[in-house]
């Protein structure tokens, strides 16, 4: 088959979020608006709802608002995801609900995004909900963060303003794990420093907020030093009119980590089988390498036991493995995390059963600081866990890998998902089972 020179569309993931009525809906729909990235239908049902929910206008929060209840309270309740692309690159965006009540939605829509919004009213500064979001984005390790001050029209265009309410969120900063940090004046309502470039602020020379979201650097975001690749299914097409397939056995999954070489060593955890890389496919073909986050199916030389759950990795660089674990975790369901109650958590491609050991302490989202004897955890509630899971599991640290890093926490019987863990550095890396590969 021919080799494939297709590779992947450059996509950045990102998040809106901020305090209730900021403008996050707005800005995304101007952000679609001004690009011309909407259909025809949708700018034909954005002028049928103006007379209903804009005054007459259009209201262009109705883009991502999609519950009666949102339209009706002019607030986001639940996440909403939209798609566009430029000539440059390929977007997702997440508009998460800003109201504390609600800090459940914006985990679940910043978890995999590479880069986070923060809107700040220009009238109202640098409040808590401000400074919550931004500590929640620093906890999930979402490396981009943009502070985009809204509503300058209503201050007008102060730039006195603006280097205050910076300067308010800069004595914040300190306490977030979050290198790169873009500080941008708009108006989401007019459009200014959304798409173009705004002649309201000359004293503003940075790029408006799409170009910043063009163009910032995400390449280095993805752990691409330690090969991990979680085995999703174990490809065995068996037909016998195709002589490529009638033997062909193949490993599926999403690489989370690292780059694979053909001729590349492998082991398979938890056995400790090893071998060598013998083929590369996607879709479209075959790679002489691929990397994260490519999905992608393995041949290997050699024919080693190895099933769903499984994970192979660089034998230079293991993961850890522990029955042991600890754990920040943001909890999600009304009945409260409790010590002693059991639940399955889904890490990578394996499930199991675990028991919550011990609760270590709740953390103030606002203040990042820890909240010792906490007897539960609430809904929305974030807080460090111990728990001990029936068999090991294959894992990084989530700081160095977000993919094999996190887990998610299911609870039996109703398979409802209650909460989203990141967990900390293993204590020990793994230890294979086997050291031969023959079966």
């Amino acid at each position: 088959m021919p080799v494939s020179l297709h590779h992947p569309v450059d996509i950045l993931r990102f998040n809106t979020c901020g305090s209730v009525d900021d403008g996050k809906s707005t800005l995304i729909g101007r952000l679609l608006y001004d690009s011309k990235s909407l259909m025809e239908d949708q700018l034909e049902a954005l002028e049928r709802s103006a007379d209903i929910t804009g005054g007459g206008q259009i209201n262009l929060a109705n883009l991502t608002d999609g519950l009666r209840a949102e339209r009706e309270q002019g607030i986001t309740i639940d996440v909403a995801y939209r798609y566009f692309a430029t000539p440059r690159r390929k977007f997702i965006i997440a508009d998460t609900p800003g109201h504390v009540q609600y800090t459940r939605n914006m985990v679940t829509g910043a978890s995999s995004a590479n880069l986070s919004i923060v809107l700040v009213d220009a009238r109202l500064g640098v409040i808590e909900q401000s400074r919550r979001h931004s500590c929640i984005a620093s906890l999930l390790r979402i490396p981009h963060l943009v502070v985009a001050v809204n509503k300058m029209d209503l201050v007008g265009w102060s730039e006195e303003r603006f280097i205050e309410i910076c300067e308010q969120f800069e004595e914040f900063l300190p306490r977030l794990d979050i290198k790169d940090v873009k500080f941008i004046p708009v108006s989401a309502l007019n459009g200014d420093n959304v798409v173009d470039a705004s002649p309201h602020s000359p004293w503003y020379t940075g790029p408006s907020l799409l170009r910043h979201l063009e163009t910032v650097h995400i390449g280095s975001d993805w752990n691409l030093s330690e090969f991990r690749l979680p085995v999703q299914w174990v490809n065995r097409p068996n037909n016998p009119k195709d002589p490529r397939l009638h033997d062909f056995r193949g490993f599926s999954g999403q690489i989370a980590g690292g780059v694979i070489r053909v001729g590349d060593p492998v082991m398979a955890l938890p056995s400790g089988y090893s071998s060598k890389v013998k083929e590369i496919w996607t879709l479209d073909g075959r790679l002489e390498e691929a990397f994260c986050p490519q999905s992608i199916t393995l041949v290997l030389e050699d024919d080693i036991d190895v099933s769903r759950g499984d994970m192979l990795v660089d034998p230079s660089l293991l993961p850890g493995s522990s029955t042991e674990l600890h754990a920040r975790i943001c909890w999600m369901h009304s009945r409260p995390l409790q010590r002693g109650r059991r639940y399955f958590i889904k890490h990578t491609t394996q499930t199991v059963q675990a028991i919550v050991e011990s609760i270590e302490h709740r953390i103030n989202v606002s203040t990042l600081d820890r909240e010792p004897e906490a007897p539960e955890l609430a809904m929305n509630d974030i807080g460090e866990i111990r728990l001990r899971t029936a068999k090991p599991i294959i894992f990084d640290a989530y700081a160095t890998n977000r993919l094999t890093g996190s887990f998610i926490v299911i609870e039996p019987g109703a398979n409802a998902t209650v909460g989203a863990g990141m967990l900390y550095a293993p204590t020990e890396i793994a230890r294979p089972e086997y050291k031969d590969f023959a079966i």
